[in-house]
């Protein structure tokens, strides 16, 4: 009885992130007919998650789509070079590993307990962009989910005063990239289910996530509290990314407040004088 409970919440998990992978595919229009997909895989849980539940899609989707698996071998010092390669041989899907020393760069950029993680995420981003126009890839995926982008927007408003977040798609500044991130529905408790579930052969980050004092994890320290206190309230900031209202913020460049004009016909139309009158009155009284 217990084993077929457990097979029932594994069947109800998957099917749960098929929903939101493809309900965000949809909502942005990430993945048309065509398209070359490099599916960018670090060797964490999101990415293992994110190529799954794509290959998953693929099978059903309505839309013809590749699949293209790639990794970045940025010589970090005990990277199993091994275990990735293992385990996209045994999917029978198109892989490249890149190898490409960007630890030496960071680490002799960065001081001591500084955190590397925006110096080696840029390294990392120019070669991905590059090498996805070399080998014909339309659409660069990356493995950020819901809380990643809630946990961002926070980290824009405490330390850069901004208001923003990671876009569920977007197009590179020279325009020769289009990144998409279809887990941006997915909780992150999912994927951590789906990856002990899967048993996928999680390769640790030796730079960025094993730093301690980082402000990410401060913030996702703050944002789980909130969480266990209000159960939903990730879910409600993240709706709110997804609502915005210009008017009601206060950004010159995103609405026009110095243009805003009264739309009345008169001061002196019936009733003003009356509501005049009558302020007047108590006033005095």
């Amino acid at each position: 009885m217990p084993q077929r409970k457990n097979q029932l919440e594994a069947n109800k998990l998957q099917k749960r992130l098929r929903r939101n992978v493809g309900k965000a595919v949809a909502d942005y229009n990430m993945i048309e007919e065509g398209d070359r997909v490099m599916v960018c895989l670090s060797g964490g849980k999101d990415s293992y998650a994110m190529l799954d539940v794509l290959m998953n899609l693929q099978k059903n989707a309505p839309v013809d789509f590749e699949l293209v698996a790639v990794n970045l071998d940025q010589k970090q010092p005990g990277f199993p070079e091994h275990v990735l390669p293992a385990y996209l041989d045994a999917l029978d899907i198109e892989y490249h590993i890149l190898e490409k020393d960007t630890y030496s760069i960071v680490t002799s950029k960065i001081p001591d307990g500084k955190t590397y993680c925006s110096l080696c995420s840029r390294l990392r981003r120019g070669t991905l962009y590059g090498f996805a126009e070399q080998i014909g890839c339309t659409k660069v995926a990356l493995g950020h989910h819901r809380d990643d982008i809630v946990e961002t927007l926070f980290l824009n408003m405490f330390y850069q005063g901004k208001l923003k977040a990671m876009p569920p798609k977007l197009l590179s500044d020279d325009k020769k990239n289009m990144l998409i991130r279809p887990l941006a529905y997915c909780r992150e408790s999912d994927l951590i289910a789906l990856a002990e579930l899967k048993q996928f052969p999680i390769i640790p980050c030796n730079l960025c996530g094993s730093q301690e004092g980082l402000q990410r994890n401060v913030v996702k320290e703050m944002l789980e509290g909130w969480e266990r206190q209000f159960p939903g309230r990730i879910d409600t900031i993240f709706g709110a990314i997804k609502n915005v209202s210009p008017s009601q913020l206060a950004d010159t460049e995103l609405f026009n407040f110095t243009g805003l004009q009264l739309e009345r016909e008169s001061l002196s139309e019936p009733g003003h004088f009356e509501v005049e009158s009558q302020i007047r009155a108590i006033n005095i009284s």
